[in-house]
């Protein structure tokens, strides 16, 4: 099975790769959602023993993402945070400054509630409600944006989308996936320490579950 998947939106051409990212290449950026970084720390206060690796494999993720397509920018559709500064954002931080060329945009989440200087520190571009592309719209969840005309195209993230996939004996499994419509597509969560969100495409829609290190069109 291919690791990534071609998608063509309005003449543009989007990589969809089993890493949980979407990489633009008419505009060289890399596009993901809901990296949710810090909440394993966040669990650990709590007494909830979630093991720091989780993290580390998160990141390691974006670095295999970052050296296989080599983007000019970072686009975040929101949550790249869970909570409020811990170990882990220290670990961000330091992972930040080995990658100063790369233009780092987000759109802001729910859970994105560090102290702004923290964001200047890490030399993040901070954007309110939605950033704009072209005719490309991103935003973190799709009911903060209603769209003005039918030229444009929202990319959000928010709920963590999922897909069941059935297999022999009634069994059926729950795989993350990218979630294409005809007007705006959900990104799946980066950060592997997440829920999911069952969706059941309609047959305009399509959805490409992430099996492993595979992309599946479903």
């Amino acid at each position: 099975m291919p690791s990534f998947i071609k998608h063509t939106i309005h003449s543009n051409d989007f990589i969809l790769h089993s890493n949980r990212t979407v990489f633009w290449e008419q505009e060289k950026a890399l596009i993901l959602s809901d990296l949710h970084i810090g909440k394993t720390g966040h669990f650990r206060k709590s007494g909830i023993p979630i093991p720091p690796s989780v993290t580390k494999e998160d990141m390691q993720r974006l670095v295999d993402s970052i050296q296989f397509f080599k983007p000019k920018q970072l686009i975040i559709v929101g949550d790249l945070f869970h909570s409020i500064e811990n170990k882990e954002h220290d670990w961000f931080l330091k992972w930040r400054k080995d990658f100063p060329a790369i233009d780092f945009i987000l759109v802001k989440g729910n859970h994105d509630i560090v102290a702004e200087e923290w964001y200047r520190d890490a030399n993040i571009e901070v954007v309110l409600h939605y950033w704009q592309k072209h005719d490309f719209i991103f935003v973190h969840h799709m009911e903060d944006y209603t769209a003005s005309s039918e030229a444009e195209y929202i990319f959000s993230g928010h709920i963590h989308p999922a897909v069941s996939i059935k297999g022999l004996g009634k069994q059926s499994l729950r795989f993350p996936c990218f979630y294409f419509t005809e007007n705006y597509a959900v990104l799946p969560a980066f950060g592997k320490f997440t829920g999911t969100y069952l969706i059941e495409p309609s047959k305009k829609e399509k959805a490409f579950a992430v099996v492993n290190n595979s992309v599946i069109a479903v």
